[in-house]
């Protein structure tokens, strides 16, 4: 299993930028073939300081392998969504891809 985690920061000066992108990855993202689980939501508020709460979206994807995730990131969808939205939206990104 593939596990890519994406976590967001949108553009303070557009308040409805978690809303775009949550509808952007739904439209370009969830579709895209080899996406085995999708998981797409806004960062959940904690009284633990070890929780990171200064992003705003986060994206858990799994795909099968390695190869199913470098396909996933050529895909026109993917490509759309980064042209269409991400850029529009996004101040920061990071992203974590581990596997098992």
């Amino acid at each position: 299993m593939f596990s890519h985690v994406v976590i967001f920061w949108t553009d303070p000066s557009n308040p409805n930028g978690a809303d775009e992108l949550l509808a952007g990855m739904e439209k370009f993202l969830k579709p895209i073939p080899g996406v085995i689980n999708y998981h797409a939501g806004r960062m959940v508020p904690s009284h633990r300081p070890v929780v990171e709460q200064s992003y705003q979206v986060a994206l858990n994807l799994i795909f099968a392998d390695k190869e199913a995730q470098d396909t996933y990131q050529i895909h026109p969808l993917h490509i759309e969504f980064v042209e269409t939205v991400f850029k529009k939206v996004c101040s920061k990104v990071v992203v974590y891809d581990f596997a098992s």
